[in-house]
């Protein structure tokens, strides 16, 4: 950690002596037809100094100049990730706030440049003089400090001063944010200097109540619910894409009517109603579609976090096996991603249908998939694909329709893979196959003669130690 102090203040150093180099020869510089003057830097800031500036030049405008080169100058040969993250980290330790500006006629001048950013308040970016000094004061963020948070536009953590008023804060915090009413209070939590107890004062907003150190200020105001809830219908509707909704209070089928009703090709008995989910590369990736308009429903990617820390709680009684464990590990993160609802909204545009009246919530997703009649035949067939459903078919006439089997086609275990559940079902003759299923012929392996010879030690082995352990037990 020296080491690095050492080397911040060698690029300080470096910074300081080439920035008064560059302000006389660079482009920047001040140039015959614009007079010079000279300014002072002290305090707490990234270089200290003196420099020519500009004759029309405010604090602010220099101060900037100033630290951009001095920061170029110390970063510009930096490579180290680690290093350039904690001197780009010290060159931001400096407040903008307590600002004083001695003028050589003795005037002192208190300036606040967070103000002046925030407000444009020339009050506190005044134009600079020949031989003025500019000093930072030191300040420390754990300590001299006080937070605004509630019904504000710019909530925050600021440098706090001698003399700052609730006036400041709202200042700085830029004012009340319009969109709550009524708001007319404040209240200050305030801890005594051991940090033991904490008195809270409420205050009317206008009394402009002196602050201390460490207050935390809450602008005080009814939640504002006025916000953008909406639902997403994708798939079979006429108007799909968001639908704006109330808050805990619109229904489904209200939902379905405003996307304008159902197509022709909507299959509702495997409509689904997705909830507080992580959708976005499922839809796009398993269902084709483009969501990147729709950013606003979905999260990058699952929160790995979130995910073991709600796996531990389900398995933390549990009496699962090793290997079951495994298997749930898989359902869990199934049921965490997706958190699916299949619903029949076959009578969800009835007036009396209990689905129809569903409530919905912010942020929930519907997606009404389009008819399919057919059956997907894959794995160890001759042509797998989408075969055309036939009403009472069982699964020897779709897989003749695939081309029949493949060679190393294993046929006592085939599957059929349900389309609402993805469940897997051992397929037998007369098992009933619906449109949308799948059939799944797997592949029967097709060993080399050193797996079987392998496979026949192993087995000899068994029975040579079982045979160990008998004459053992007998000769006992």
């Amino acid at each position: 950690m020296k080491k690095i102090i050492l080397l911040f203040f060698l690029f300080l150093f470096v910074a300081f002596a080439n920035a008064q180099e560059s302000s006389k020869t660079s482009s920047n510089s001040l140039t015959l037809s614009t007079p010079a003057i000279s300014v002072t830097i002290g305090g707490d800031f990234v270089i200290n100094g003196t420099f020519p500036a500009y004759i029309s030049e405010r604090v602010d405008a220099f101060i900037t100049r100033m630290y951009n080169q001095a920061r170029e100058y110390a970063l510009r040969n930096i490579t180290d990730p680690k290093l350039l993250q904690t001197l780009n980290k010290k060159l931001e330790d400096y407040s903008l706030r307590n600002i004083t500006l001695k003028r050589s006629d003795g005037t002192v001048l208190h300036l606040d440049l967070m103000k002046f950013r925030l407000t444009g308040n020339f009050k506190n970016d005044p134009y600079l003089k020949n031989d003025d000094v500019i000093i930072f004061a030191p300040v420390d963020m754990t300590l001299d400090f006080f937070t605004v948070s509630g019904a504000v536009n710019n909530p925050g953590k600021f440098p706090f001063v001698e003399g700052d008023k609730l006036s400041d804060a709202l200042e700085l915090a830029q004012g009340i944010n319009k969109a709550y009413e009524n708001v007319t209070q404040a209240a200050i939590y305030r801890l005594n200097y051991n940090g033991e107890k904490m008195k809270k004062i409420v205050v009317n907003l206008n009394s402009n109540f002196p602050l201390e150190r460490g207050d935390r200020i809450v602008v005080l105001a009814d939640e504002n619910q006025k916000k953008a809830y909406s639902v997403l219908v994708l798939g079979e509707v006429k108007n799909p894409g968001p639908i704006p909704i109330t808050k805990d209070n619109t229904t489904l089928r209200e939902v379905i009517n405003d996307a304008g009703g159902f197509t022709n090709l909507a299959w509702l008995r495997r409509a689904k109603l997705f909830r507080g989910t992580n959708l976005k590369s499922v839809l796009e990736d398993e269902l084709g579609l483009n969501l990147e308009q729709q950013s606003k429903f979905f999260s990058d990617y699952p929160n790995p976090i979130m995910y073991d820390y709600e796996r531990a709680k389900m398995l933390r009684m549990t009496t699962l096996t090793e290997a079951d464990t495994g298997y749930f590990s898989i359902d869990e993160l199934v049921r965490q991603t997706l958190n699916e609802t299949i619903v029949n909204l076959d009578s969800a545009l009835d007036p009396g249908a209990f689905i129809g009246n569903t409530i919905l919530r912010d942020g929930d997703i519907i997606y009404i998939p389009q008819r399919v009649n057919s059956i997907y035949v894959y794995g160890q067939v001759q042509k797998p694909g989408n075969i055309e459903f036939v009403k009472g078919k069982d699964i020897s006439f779709y897989i003749q329709k695939a081309g029949g089997y493949g060679e190393l086609a294993e046929k006592g275990n085939v599957s059929i893979i349900k389309g609402g559940s993805r469940a897997w079902i051992n397929a037998k003759v007369d098992d009933p196959i619906s449109p949308g299923d799948y059939i799944y012929v797997p592949k029967n392996p097709n060993h080399a003669f050193d797996y079987y010879v392998g496979r026949v030690a192993t087995y000899l082995g068994i029975i040579g130690s079982l045979a160990t352990i008998y004459l053992l037990l007998k000769s006992l």
